[in-house]
């Protein structure tokens, strides 16, 4: 039995020897969480620069280098972590041309590498304990996260997790595996029924580590499906225990967490939350545009809110979290800054809140306008005396129109119920 032991051990050192060879960075034992994010932002960054949308350009820069650059990029990652599943996805998504020949290499090493973890896998069940199969399922999983298989991802972490004898801390690592994959493709279906599983697994054996980074994973996803009053409590949270580096940076975190308060805060919270939160400070000044921008809307300086908001909107653009809703929080942050300046005032003319927010008169005429005909904004414009009137109302008053509203739709639909039972 010994010799037999002694046998296998042999064959699986060889066969590692093998999989260095055909695969020059296989790193045995990794415990690096899978899949790279800042690939994924990559893919989308360039994925922006073939759309040839004219807010992606900016002035003086080559366009043709910079997607050339890319290229380049993409493709010298892809063949040092022989990604063959990521190759084919980019290849069909950009329309690239597949080199066969760098394909089927991958796909070689790709395969040299799973037999060798499976063949580790065998091994560990044979002679080991029940830790040493959970580790070397862990790298199985782990190796299809890297190459992003993410089929192959969801079933090597699905056997972990249902697996009798594992941990309910190592089953949520296994769905939070998932997870990752999901955000990496945006596959948002998948990221919320994966979340709704995590949660429930970290009630029962979540340690500290592993609640605070999930709470990073959920945030992440309310950021992507646009509930940023949801996204905004636990990114604000997260700031001073953030570990969660294998979604984003800490810069980039700070920036999504500061951007969905704006909108969710009070202005003395801004002032608590954010402007004198020691964890806040340390990061806000290494991005640029974003403390003038949170000062200057406490302060009421609204010229310079608007001079800032313009690079800061080009900064959510070239973020695959946020880009969908940059229109969104666009017209959100603007809304924002009139209501605060309006809410000083039973009346003010246009010319002098243009002088403030240092715009053009007929600018500022138009966006009052769409807004105050949208009900977002509490006024009315005096248009042949350039005046804009507030009528804000009170808080009885705006619930009791609101149960107004509820209650027509309701009866709407009991009608619409009656016509088909009727029938």
């Amino acid at each position: 039995k010994k010799k037999k032991v002694k046998k296998m051990s042999e064959g699986i050192t060889a066969m590692e020897e093998e999989v260095k060879d055909k695969t020059p960075n296989f790193v045995s034992g990794t415990a690096e969480l899978e899949p790279d994010m800042s690939l994924a932002q990559l893919v989308f960054r360039y994925g922006r620069l073939l759309s040839n949308d004219d807010d992606v350009i900016a002035d003086g820069i080559d366009v043709e280098q910079m997607k050339e650059n890319y290229e380049k990029k993409l493709s010298a990652e892809i063949e040092r972590k022989q990604m063959a599943p990521l190759y084919e996805w980019i290849c069909m998504k950009f329309g690239w041309d597949i080199d066969k020949k760098k394909l089927e290499e991958m796909k070689l090493s790709n395969d040299a590498e799973a037999a060798y973890l499976e063949a580790k896998l065998d091994e560990a069940r044979r002679n080991s304990g029940d830790m040493e199969v959970v580790d070397a399922m862990f790298d199985i999983a782990r190796f299809y996260g890297r190459i992003c298989d993410k089929e192959k991802t969801y079933l090597a972490n699905d056997e972990i997790r249902d697996r009798a004898k594992v941990s309910s801390g190592k089953k949520v690592d296994a769905v939070m595996n998932k997870i990752r994959i999901s955000l990496f493709y945006l596959d948002l279906v998948k990221a919320k029924e994966q979340l709704a599983q995590a949660k429930k697994l970290a009630e029962t054996g979540g340690d500290w580590d592993r609640n605070n980074r999930l709470a990073v994973y959920e945030a992440i996803f309310f950021l992507v499906n646009r509930d940023f009053k949801e996204a905004a409590k636990k990114l604000l949270s997260g700031v001073s225990t953030f570990t969660c580096t294998e979604l984003c940076d800490y810069q980039d975190f700070v920036f999504y967490a500061v951007i969905s308060n704006l909108l969710a805060l009070t202005r003395p919270e801004l002032k608590k939350k954010i402007l004198d939160a020691p964890d806040v400070l340390q990061i806000l000044p290494q991005i640029p545009h974003l403390q003038p921008l949170v000062s200057s809307l406490y302060d009421c300086e609204y010229a310079t809110f608007f001079r800032h908001l313009l690079p800061i909107d080009a900064r959510v653009k070239n973020d695959r979290y946020l880009q969908p809703h940059s229109k969104f929080l666009l017209r959100e942050l603007r809304i924002l800054v009139y209501t605060q300046f309006l809410d000083a005032y039973k009346s003010v003319t246009l010319q002098a809140m243009a002088d403030k927010f240092q715009v053009s008169l007929s600018f500022l005429d138009k966006e009052l306008a769409h807004f105050v005909a949208q009900h977002r904004l509490n006024a009315n414009i005096d248009s042949v005396h350039q005046i804009v009137h507030t009528n804000r109302p009170d808080a009885n008053s705006a619930h009791y129109q609101s149960i107004i509203k509820q209650g027509d739709l309701l009866l709407n639909q009991i009608q619409k119920l009656a016509r088909c039972v009727a029938i």
